[in-house]
């Protein structure tokens, strides 16, 4: 049995209190996708950040986690190095749990990438 490697978000990584999303959505730039709410927020930094909602809306804990999970892995592999100096929160919209990894990354990237923000 392989052993699947972890690459856990770095607590520098994370948009943590509810303080700072509430910065992020006041200040920040909406970007809509069929499935998501993107708020970016230029943080000053040479870091970027990642802050997740995903509420009981888009279904169990196991469906929820698993959104969570899909989201951190396409910040972590694609929009980690995109989106230096910038702050985002994600929020999950209903029918979020249905989409593969496969789909979540253009429908993220196709609004962010190359975006003015």
């Amino acid at each position: 049995m392989s052993k699947v490697k972890n690459y856990p978000l770095p607590g520098a990584a994370r948009v943590k209190t509810g303080k700072e999303f509430a910065e992020i959505r006041r200040r920040g730039r909406l970007f809509r996708t069929p499935h998501f709410l993107v708020y970016v927020h230029k943080n000053g930094t040479s870091q970027s950040r990642l802050g997740l909602t995903v509420s009981r809306k888009v279904g169990n804990a196991v469906k929820r986690n698993r959104v969570k999970r899909l989201l951190r892995e396409c910040y972590r592999i694609h929009l980690q190095k995109q989106m230096v100096g910038y702050d985002l929160s994600i929020i999950a919209r209903s029918g979020a749990h249905l989409l593969s990894f496969a789909q979540v990354v253009p429908e993220l990237q196709e609004r962010l990438g190359g975006k003015k923000v």
